[in-house]
């Protein structure tokens, strides 16, 4: 296996991981966790749909670092303080990828995350499509 690692300068600075890590013989992307922090590590919003909108934009940078798309997403984690508010959640989700076409996904209940006053991480599996045969 042929890794390599990746931190697009669209994102904030990645301390102690990296914010995607790409295995070039399978054609498949992990990308981390994003939460709704701009580059400064700021809070992009104070409220769960704001906070997700901001996390989908987050990865949406590294997909189009990647080369890929939201139909490339295969496998979708969600990690929140507010695990039924999922339409508000499912409803900012589709705001940003602009479509209902969602991939599998698992949706974790947490009492807390890595920043606080963060509210929800999303991290996503991508497979590249210029990586597959």
């Amino acid at each position: 296996m042929t890794r390599t690692l990746i931190n697009p300068p669209a994102l904030h600075p990645a301390p102690g991981f990296s914010h995607a890590a790409v295995d070039e013989d399978a054609g498949i992307a992990y990308v981390s966790g994003q939460l709704g922090l701009r580059q400064d590590f700021s809070l992009a919003a104070s409220d769960l749909g704001g906070q997700t909108r901001a996390a989908m934009e987050n990865i949406k940078a590294m997909l189009d670092e990647l080369g890929a798309g939201w139909d490339d997403v295969m496998r979708r984690t969600i990690y929140t303080l507010h695990p039924t508010e999922f339409g508000e959640i499912t409803a900012a989700i589709e705001e940003v990828q602009g479509s209902d076409r969602h991939p599998a996904q698992t949706l974790i209940g947490v009492t807390g995350l890595a920043i606080e006053g963060t509210l929800i991480e999303i991290e996503v599996t991508v497979a590249l499509p210029s990586r597959r045969g």
